[in-house]
């Protein structure tokens, strides 16, 4: 079976995340979507259930997707799902020195891991989850920057 992992911490998922996500889903068997706990960078505003269930009610048109938790390492779970590929959406450069770290240490951990970046849609290039709490805080329209059921 062809797995993938395309983690992140989705906080909140956007209509970019399900972009990658949905064109993930077409090129691989299963695609595990995992959700991160415990994040080192930032505190995330909504908890891993909410995020969970976002993604869940998100995805469920898409038979292939399955949400999972992710805690600890992304190493461990791609192994316990039996992926061989994490995906990761990139936006711009910006995005592109940091996810090239993270996989080199994830190949460090585990040789046989490799990383597939997507780029991101021309109409999601813009958009990121701080963005959108951003403008969510001060009154902002967000509709046609999440899925519905986050709005």
């Amino acid at each position: 079976m062809n797995v993938a992992l395309c983690p992140g911490s989705y906080d909140p998922v956007t209509v970019g995340h399900l972009d990658i996500i949905t064109r993930c889903s077409a090129m691989f068997d299963d695609l595990v979507v995992g959700v991160v706990d415990d994040s080192f960078r930032k505190t995330s505003l909504f908890t891993t259930d909410e995020r969970v269930f976002f993604l869940e009610e998100s995805t469920k048109h898409l038979p292939n997707v399955r949400v999972m938790v992710l805690k600890g390492l992304v190493v461990t779970l791609a192994r316990e799902v039996g992926a061989h590929v994490l995906v990761k959406g990139l936006r711009a450069v910006t995005d592109f020195e940091y996810e090239f770290q993270m996989a080199q240490l994830n190949r460090k951990l585990d040789p046989d891991l490799e990383t597939m970046y997507l780029m991101a849609s021309p109409e999601y290039s813009f958009l990121s989850s701080s963005g959108v709490q951003e403008i969510a805080k001060y009154g902002g329209g967000i509709s046609d920057l999440v899925p519905e059921v986050v709005e």
